[in-house]
C-alpha cells in the first residue's frame, strides 16, 4: 500500500553529532609498516586527516541548512521509504525530470545543477529548456531506508520512475538504462544519453535541450 507525500526535513539532534565528534576522537589507530603508504590499504597519515577534518572541520550544520534549502519529502513506494527533493520550475511548461545519483552517492551531487535546471531564464538559459527536477535518494541512501527486504536491483529501483525524463549519474547508469530498455517511449532523455554512451563508450552527461517535447 503506498502512503502519502510527506514534507520533509533534516534535523539531525546535536546529541547524535556529539557523539559522532567523541567516538570519531577517539578512534584506536593501527600500527603501519613503513613506508607502505597505500600498499595495504588506506594510508595511515590521509585516514588520520579525513578523521581529523570530520571531526573538527566539517560543518554539517551548514550542510544540513543547503539541503533544506531545497523542498524535500518523504513517502513510502513498494514498502520502502523513499525521501527526494521536488524543486518545482517558474516555467509552466517545463519537462518532469528524474536525476538519480550512484552507489554510493547522495541527492547531495546535484545541489548545484538544480537551480540551473529548474530556472534556466535566471542562469543566462532558454526558459525552454526547464525542467520540474525530482531527485529520490536510492533506496538505502541517505534518509530512503534503511531497506527491509532483498531484491532492490535496478529495475526494482527504477520502476517508480517510469513515466518521467530521466538522466542518471551512476557510475554506469544502470537504472537509467533499465528504464530505457523496458520503456523506450517514455524516456526520450535516457534514450538520448545512452545513444551518446554507445557512440563513445563513455558515460555522459544529460546537456541542456536534450528533450524536447513532440
Amino acid at each position: 500500500m503506498e502512503s502519502s507525500i510527506a514534507p520533509f526535513r533534516i534535523d539531525i539532534p546535536q546529541a547524535d553529532l556529539d557523539d559522532l565528534r567523541d567516538r570519531l576522537l577517539r578512534t584506536r589507530w593501527p600500527d603501519e609498516l613503513p613506508g607502505a603508504d597505500w600498499d595495504y590499504g588506506v594510508a595511515l597519515p590521509y585516514l588520520r586527516d579525513l578523521v581529523g577534518y570530520w571531526a573538527d572541520g566539517y560543518d554539517w550544520r551548514a550542510q544540513e541548512a543547503r539541503f533544506n534549502g531545497f523542498p524535500q519529502f518523504s513517502t513510502v513506494i513498494d514498502g520502502q521509504r523513499v525521501h527526494f527533493l521536488h524543486v518545482r520550475s517558474p516555467e509552466p511548461d517545463a519537462t518532469p525530470l528524474i536525476i538519480t545519483h550512484g552507489w554510493p552517492s547522495t541527492v547531495g551531487d546535484f545541489l548545484d545543477i538544480i537551480g540551473p535546471l529548474t530556472d534556466p531564464r535566471a542562469h543566462g538559459g532558454d526558459p525552454a529548456d526547464a525542467f520540474h527536477v525530482v531527485a529520490p535518494s536510492v533506496p538505502g541512501f541517505g534518509f530512503s531506508g534503511p531497506t527491509r527486504d532483498r531484491g532492490r536491483g535496478t529495475r526494482r529501483t527504477g520502476a517508480p520512475h517510469r513515466g518521467r525524463a530521466q538522466a542518471g549519474r551512476e557510475e554506469r547508469g544502470v537504472v537509467v538504462r533499465a528504464l530505457r530498455l523496458r520503456h523506450p517511449d517514455e524516456h526520450p532523455a535516457a534514450d538520448r544519453r545512452l545513444r551518446a554512451q554507445r557512440l563513445t563508450g563513455r558515460p555522459t552527461r544529460l546537456e541542456p535541450g536534450v528533450v524536447r517535447r513532440p
